[in-house]
């Protein structure tokens, strides 16, 4: 009887969905990103000496990389961390903290870094599990995976992964907007992303806009099987959903754009046979229809990837490149338009264990900056929130040295 009620569920929701489907509003095309002009110049050599001796060049500096840890809180347990670049040039973080992942006591917290001191302030909650569960008037289990996004209208919203009953399969995702950049913030919505249950829906990666003023965020589905989706949201409400990959294990999907028309996915993979890779997926329909594509020949231990289009239109992933586990965290570059991807710099490794587990360092977020320094935040070992700031020339020198080599 289970099973049979089980199917009847799915069969309703089904017909909703090709109802839903049938109602659509006509498709718009992307957005292209504007490519962001870096007010950080590129020193010149020195000019050349003639003389009896040799001709010599100066060296030019390129700062380091630089790394901190976000201000600690008395929660043990931190995770899924994501930043937005805020109007003055600052960054604004949040991630979900409590004893442990899926705990009733997480709650999401929200930090600022201030560009031009360069520390950030001390982190403060944004909403909690009774407060959510006031604000969406229904019984909340747990929270996860607040997305910050820019609207079309230039205000702050926060999305996050809300959970009332089972596992993160039976979530759903909700918002809040502020128009103080983060000081204060609105009241919870859910958002609706499926007419019957409105079940098993999570986010993770970055949004992006239509040429219509929607918004396009990168979704997955977590029950009976793990496959992205890609919803188009107007002014909180969801007109249309897109199933991006094939199959029952890929998950977490993040967009780059190409044209007006074209796209491709990159997707965390979950899959229990075959070598752990990145997968693709691709769109020459601005996210109207989706076609699998090659693997990347990059590791993937079913792990979350961050990407980032730079200002001179590189593209950055970070990603753990391994076969298991997550003690290495790396940065790596391709063209653009390209799947020639290189890895240029390991930012974290942990090659000795304790208790017989290596130290995570996972879910990593790629931000450009105002002047179009490179942001990642990530989680370090469960325990604190990490952030490295990258200067572009930084980039570009190790781009070139493995060029090179």
């Amino acid at each position: 009887m289970m099973r049979i009620a089980s199917l009847c569920i799915v069969a309703l929701a089904g017909v909703a969905g090709y109802l839903q489907i049938e109602s659509r509003l006509p498709w718009s095309p992307f957005a292209i990103p504007a490519v962001l002009e870096s007010e950080l110049q590129v020193a010149e050599p020195a000019p050349v000496v003639v003389g009896k001796k040799a001709q010599a060049t100066a060296q030019v500096s390129v700062p380091e990389p630089r790394a901190q840890f976000i201000p600690e809180t008395a929660a043990p347990s931190v995770h899924a961390g994501s930043a937005i670049l805020l109007n003055d040039g600052n960054l604004r973080a949040f991630w979900f903290a409590g004893s442990r992942e899926g705990a009733t006591d997480v709650v999401i917290q929200t930090a600022v870094f201030d560009i031009k001191a360069g520390s950030w302030s001390s982190p403060e909650v944004v909403i909690d599990r009774v407060s959510a569960e006031k604000g969406l008037s229904r019984y909340i289990k747990k929270l996860g995976n607040p997305l910050p996004v820019r609207s079309s209208q230039g205000t702050l919203q926060l999305y996050f992964v809300t959970v009332s009953v089972g596992g993160w399969a039976g979530s759903s995702i909700s918002w809040m907007e502020s128009n103080d950049e983060g000081i204060s913030w609105s009241r919870p919505q859910r958002l609706i992303t499926s007419p019957a249950l409105n079940l098993s829906s999570l986010i993770k990666a970055p949004g992006f806009d239509f040429t219509d003023g929607t918004l396009g965020l990168p979704v997955y589905h977590e029950w009976m099987g793990k496959f992205g989706e890609l919803i188009r949201v107007d002014g909180g409400r969801v007109i249309d959903k897109r199933r991006m990959s094939s199959g029952r294990a890929l998950l977490q999907p993040i967009v780059f754009i190409d044209a007006p028309e074209k796209a491709v996915a990159y997707f965390r993979q979950a899959r229990s046979a075959g070598p752990p890779r990145i997968a693709s997926a691709l769109t020459e329909s601005a996210g109207q229809s989706w076609v699998s594509g090659p693997d990347l020949d990059l590791a993937n231990p079913n792990a979350a990837i961050a990407g980032l289009q730079l200002a001179n239109g590189d593209r950055l992933i970070a990603l753990n490149d391994l076969e298991s586990a997550r003690h290495r965290l790396v940065l790596a570059i391709a063209p653009a338009g390209t799947n020639n991807w290189n890895v240029i710099a390991e930012l974290e490794s942990d090659q000795t264990m304790t208790n017989g587990l290596y130290r995570e360092f996972s879910y990593p977020s790629l931000l450009l900056g105002a002047n179009g320094e490179v942001h990642l935040i990530y989680t370090y070992d469960r325990k604190k929130m990490k952030h490295i700031q990258f200067d572009p020339r930084w980039i570009e020198s190790k781009k070139n040295s493995k060029g090179s080599s």
